[in-house]
């Protein structure tokens, strides 16, 4: 009698979908340790900000009351913007260096990755946040009614939801030029229509209705805010709790659509 053994062929461990503390740290500590590597997005996630401020405050030299009223609404736009661009391009360099296909094939999760992506740019962001909120008001002499860690608060949101952003739209570029046309589509049209060059109820209806459902708009009214009035209103906590709300909700469709690697 003969008998015959089967030898199945090894498997690779299913990534478990629900999030695990000591796996997201995992990530996070690894980004980071790869960002020390890069100084150059380091300087541009940290330091453009600042420097954007700068030029600001002296292009209304002559007229500081003008850069009262922008310059609030510009510490939550440009660290939006800078976290969205250096997030975007990191990311979808790991998925074509092919790390994001080695770490999927180990048991870590697509939440696991994108939170640990999330906690690693965040931590550079409330960085950025902090130095643009406290160059702006203790050495560009910005006028704001309201608390500065109100508006410290606002900043990080706003870079928090620029990183949320570059995370999810990194899943449909194919090289980093690609992410960087990804800026006029999503970024563009919010800085059109989020109420800084104009009031949005000054808009044509429709405009106004795209703008509402657009998350900058409620970090320049959440800015706005915080230089009008001097205690927190209910209107600024509505702002605040949009922006982290959409922050949130790109983060899981970012978990959602990651591929392991660009076709």
């Amino acid at each position: 009698m003969s008998t015959t053994t089967s030898t199945a062929p090894p498997t690779t461990p299913a990534p478990t979908s629900a999030l695990n503390a000591s796996r997201t740290l995992a990530t996070a500590a690894r980004v980071l340790r790869q960002l020390r590597h890069d100084p150059r997005s380091i300087a541009m996630m940290i330091l453009i900000p600042c420097v954007m401020l700068f030029l600001l405050r002296y292009v209304f030299d002559g007229s500081p009351r003008t850069f009262d009223s922008i310059g609030a609404s510009l510490l939550g736009i440009f660290p939006l913007i800078t976290m969205f661009l250096v997030t975007s391009i990191a990311t979808l360099r790991e998925r074509t260096s092919g790390t994001l296909e080695r770490l999927l094939a180990m048991p870590l999760g697509k939440g696991d990755l994108i939170a640990g992506y999330a906690l690693a740019f965040g931590t550079l962001a409330i960085i950025q946040s902090a130095l643009a909120t406290g160059l702006a008001l203790w050495f560009l002499d910005l006028d704001v009614t309201g608390s500065p860690w109100l508006l410290l608060l606002v900043a990080l949101l706003d870079a928090l939801l620029g990183t949320a952003l570059g995370l999810f739209v990194s899943a449909f570029a194919a090289s980093e030029f690609q992410a960087v046309q990804f800026m006029p589509a999503v970024i563009s049209p919010q800085l059109l229509l989020c109420g800084l060059f104009t009031p949005r109820d000054n808009m044509h209806p429709a405009l106004e209705a795209i703008s509402d459902v657009l998350p900058m708009s409620y970090a320049v009214d959440g800015m706005k805010e915080v230089l009008h009035h001097t205690d927190m209103t209910a209107a600024f906590v509505r702002d605040a709790l949009i922006v982290a709300g959409c922050a949130l909700l790109v983060l899981g469709l970012g978990a959602a659509t990651l591929r392991r690697r660009t076709a």
